[in-house]
């Protein structure tokens, strides 16, 4: 099982309003393990970065006049990501930005590049339903040191994001999300169909289901019968 973590920063918040990547950070796990491999560019967006975005990662425009537009990178990018499971910290915004960036050179889009995504920030939330869910606060609950994240970067993040990840997964199966189209009761992140699938099954023993149906009659018993699971007599509907 390959999976790529993944983060990124931008010139802004919305990319629908023309707000470009500056930075992609990768860290691969293979079969739950860090590789040792990543991915991580700096990208010049040809347009101005806004100043509130500047104060949360501190990439200036003038860092980034050298750096490679993201037609440059993109080949790098898709191999690296190719055919992986994605890991990323509220996946509607990066996905919605790659796919962009993509989408303006023409290349396939995240749900035909890769094998799917997992949203870690939409998993905090069902896991610790009402508690904080940023990555400096799932750091916090796992014990993970971030003492070095004065400011935000998509590697460090990445690979902060991937420690999170697999302490909020220990001993359980991957949660996937397909990206085929959504059944009934699917929730979309960008065109990414949201679905939990892989979910480990613990079936009873013999013993456990015995001592099950002795405490059900136990029950019933001090009840005088008037429990929920025990149908009524066929006279009793009747009547």
């Amino acid at each position: 099982m390959r999976q790529i973590v993944l983060d990124t920063e931008t010139t802004g918040l919305d990319w629908r309003t023309g707000d470009r990547v500056i930075e992609i950070g990768c860290v691969e796990l293979v079969n739950r393990s860090l590789t040792g491999r990543h991915f991580h560019v700096y990208i010049n967006p040809d347009r101005g970065i806004d100043a509130e975005a500047v104060a949360v990662h501190g990439i200036t425009e003038e860092f980034l006049a050298d750096k490679p537009r993201f037609a440059g990178i993109v080949e790098a990018f898709e191999d690296f990501v190719r055919d992986a499971e994605l890991v990323i910290h509220n996946a509607n915004f990066d996905v919605g930005f790659l796919n962009c960036e993509l989408g303006l050179l023409g290349r396939p889009k995240l749900d035909v590049l890769c094998a799917g995504v997992i949203d870690t920030l939409r998993m905090a939330k069902e896991q610790n339903p009402g508690k904080k869910a940023s990555l400096d606060a799932l750091c916090d609950r796992y014990e993970i040191d971030n003492g070095h994240r004065t400011l935000h970067g998509a590697l460090l993040d990445a690979e902060l994001l991937a420690e999170v990840y697999l302490a909020m997964t220990r001993g359980q199966e991957s949660l996937m999300i397909a990206l085929d189209e959504p059944a009934p009761g699917q929730v979309e992140t960008d065109g990414l169909p949201v679905m939990r699938v892989g979910v480990k099954v613990v079936r009873a023993t013999e013993a456990e289901c015995e001592a099950h149906a002795a405490n059900l009659a136990d029950i019933a018993k001090a009840n005088k019968g008037l429990c929920l699971w025990i149908p009524p007599e066929p006279e009793a509907v009747a009547a």
